[in-house]
């Protein structure tokens, strides 16, 4: 089949004349029904991409002007009709300002390219509306349970806040209605609560890519399911992708080794992957709402305390489970590291890390991965963006495996938004669940609607080390808003404008504890500028590494005389090299905005040493003038006193029958008194620091005991 193209210079408002072609052999309904294994076990969605072989995605991520094609674009409607029709191919008329190209003499180079031009602009203007709609139900049935939940995780967090009430509002409650402490939710909407926010094991929804020559099929099933899934994949099928939202932990240690186990691995990354494991990882950053973090925070914290769920909760981890061996490995592995598997052991893992809390990659135990987990996160200085007011960035762990069968695993708890446009706010509110669906949100929702139409028809190589080098350039470049064409600002943007301000809050006048919160911010952006440099060294070092990989790859393939499948594809060494390039571009840039940050913040307490010391001056001079004051009231003090003792009666008290040592018992009593109280309230603090190093020593010494 011949690619389409459009030739240079052509009129914008020629038409375009579609010729049709017979409809492939394997892409018959009948015949993919029937190959497809498992089809009876997808639990909640299928979507399918039974489609004719329009033009597709090469991998590519360069996007033209609107402009220069804006009028070449077919219309909504008639992109609808053309995915339903068989395939076909598009003529472009001669060119009345250059007659002498006609459409047999346009280059292959130029088709592909005039392709690639199309293919972006169809994901944009070419959506489809049934699967649109279904998202959208979905998206309003998460909404609508999210309220109900929300309302349970307030009452709770008003049960909570009451907890350590003083005696005074305890004292009140008995009397007053309005101060008593709010009731606990049932122990049916506490668990409700402790299973929205964090899905038993077995429940958990994990997505199934399969990916075929002119076709595509995405399922969603739930990780009780998983194994029969990766047993073996359908005739069709070059790649299925298994995507488990799984953090480091229990697990995901289990899964990772039950699917590794189950078949051979693939050909090896031993660069890009660490000594003695030939598998590809990296760190990743998206951002999260900071209303939900929060609230996940507080929903494992608090009810984590709460004994009377433990066994109902322990109970659901793997009601559903239909696996044959997953439930009996956790198991043992939670026997052999000495901690049970209870249901929050489990489901712990599903908490990001902040920026500046957790391990660097390349963990190696299961224990490892599991963080202790505070209840408050603090906002960060990215928050003080307009544009990001709401948001916190977080990292996770974005793991793959893959095998010779061609079945690619990849196993991370990200669920926050990986591409950054106007609509941030809007993607930000939706459910976690849905958030996958969303190829204008997720990287790895996107990598399969790139590939939806047209399957591993452009894949360069249709293996799936082709299809994960294409992944995990795709989402180890994120976050970035360069997808739609940065229509919003970038991180570097966000952080640059961040360090403006920090910069120009040093010039404000002085003012009582500002200069303290200004250098708990400026150390707070440097902790962050300082975590996003380092994974980004990371994933430097792991591109570099993969294209060592994949120029062994390549000679091996042309040893064995194995000619790509789709030559004008993206070649790996070619994505490999875009997402390099890409990388050390954020990385040099945010290495500058960290020397700037701290050059900034040595700037600032230089400026506030110099006026220290002009206050230093001015307190010097100010001295002065109270020590000239002090020396005449200290040469008037003794003689104000004698002349009022002397000139007092000495004999008695005028007008009573009191004796003078009356009046000194009385008067010299207050005034002692007096003294005392005000010494005493003067040295508290010094009294206090030592009461307390004295029980801190008592307590230590009986420790020791």
């Amino acid at each position: 089949m011949d690619s389409p193209g459009i030739s240079p210079g052509s009129d914008s408002n020629e038409n375009w004349e579609r010729s049709s072609q017979t409809t492939k052999t394997g892409s018959d309904s009948s015949t993919f029904d029937g190959n497809r294994r498992h089809s009876s076990s997808a639990s909640s969605s299928s979507v399918s991409a039974n489609r004719d072989n329009s033009p597709g995605s090469n991998g590519r991520r360069t996007r033209p002007s609107v402009t220069s094609i804006a009028a070449a674009l077919p219309t909504v409607r008639e992109m609808h009709n053309r995915r339903t029709s068989s395939q076909s191919t598009l003529t472009v008329p001669p060119n009345p300002h250059h007659p002498s190209l006609t459409p047999s003499e346009v280059s292959e180079e130029t088709v592909v390219s005039s392709k690639k031009v199309l293919t972006n602009f169809q994901k944009v203007a070419g959506r489809d509306p049934e699967i649109e709609a279904r998202r959208l139900r979905k998206l309003s049935r998460c909404n609508s349970e999210y309220l109900v939940q929300k309302g349970v995780y307030n009452r709770l967090m008003d049960w909570y806040d009451t907890s350590y009430r003083c005696l005074r509002n305890q004292f009140l409650g008995l009397f007053i209605k309005s101060s008593r402490r709010p009731d606990l939710p049932s122990k049916e909407e506490l668990i409700g609560l402790a299973r929205h926010y964090y899905p038993a094991r077995a429940d958990l929804k994990v997505q199934v890519c399969d990916f075929g020559l002119g076709r595509a099929e995405r399922n969603e099933i739930t990780l009780g399911q998983i194994e029969e899934y990766w047993q073996a994949k359908p005739d069709w099928v070059d790649v299925r992708w298994i995507h488990a939202p799984l953090g480091l932990g229990l697990t995901h240690s289990s899964v990772e080794d039950i699917f590794l186990h189950d078949g051979q691995p693939g050909r090896e990354f031993e660069n890009g992957g660490r000594s003695g494991w030939p598998y590809l990882e990296t760190e990743v950053l998206n951002i999260r709402s900071h209303r939900n973090f929060q609230e996940m925070r507080d929903v494992y914290l608090i009810l984590s305390r709460l004994t009377e769920l433990e066994e109902e909760l322990d109970e659901s981890s793997f009601k559903n489970d239909e696996n044959s061996s997953l439930q009996s490995d956790i198991s043992w592995r939670a026997s052999h590291l000495a901690m049970p598997a209870n249901f929050w052991n489990l489901v712990n893992s599903d908490m990001p890390w902040q920026l500046t809390e957790g391990l660097a990659m390349g963990i190696r135990g299961v224990t490892e991965g599991l963080q202790p987990i505070s209840r408050q996160i603090g906002q960060q200085t990215l928050c003080t963006h307009p544009f990001y007011k709401d948001c916190h960035m977080v990292r996770n762990v974005f793991r793959c495996f893959h095998r010779s069968d061609g079945i690619l695993l990849t196993l991370s708890p990200m669920a926050g938004v990986n591409f950054i446009d106007q609509k941030l706010a809007q993607h930000l509110s939706e459910p976690t669940d849905a958030i996958f669906e969303n190829e204008n949100a997720s990287a790895p929702g996107y990598v399969f609607s790139a590939f939806a139409d047209q399957g591993t028809s452009t894949w360069h190589r249709r293996t799936v080390e082709w299809f994960l080098t294409y992944l995990i350039t795709e989402v180890g470049v994120t976050p970035h808003s360069h997808r739609q064409g940065f229509n919003a600002p970038d991180l570097n943007l966000a952080y640059q404008a961040v360090v403006n301000d920090l910069k120009r809050r040093r010039y404000a006048p002085w003012r009582k504890d500002e200069t303290v919160k200004l250098v708990r911010d400026y150390l707070a952006c440097v902790d962050e500028l300082t975590m996003v440099k380092r994974i980004c060294e990371q994933q430097v070092t792991l591109f570099k590494g993969m294209q060592q990989d994949i120029r062994k790859f390549e000679h091996e393939d042309n040893r064995a005389r194995r000619t790509p499948d789709f030559p004008q594809g993206e070649s790996m060494h070619e994505r490999v090299k875009w997402a390099l390039t890409m990388v050390k571009t954020r990385h040099d840039t945010f290495e500058g905005l960290l020397t700037e940050a701290k050059q900034s913040m040595e700037a600032l307490f230089q400026l506030r040493s110099i006026e220290q010391n002009e206050l230093a001056i001015v307190s010097d001079s100010q001295n002065k003038a109270v020590l000239i004051f002090t020396g005449v009231t200290i040469v008037f003090l003794p003689l104000s006193f004698f002349t009022s003792y002397y000139g007092m009666n000495l004999s008695t008290i005028v007008d009573t029958n009191k004796t003078e040592g009356y009046f000194w018992r009385v008067c010299g009593s207050i005034a002692l008194f007096i003294v005392l109280v005000v010494t005493l309230g003067a040295s508290r603090h010094w009294l206090k620091q030592i009461w307390k190093g004295r029980r801190r020593s008592v307590k230590h010494h009986h420790n020791m005991v």
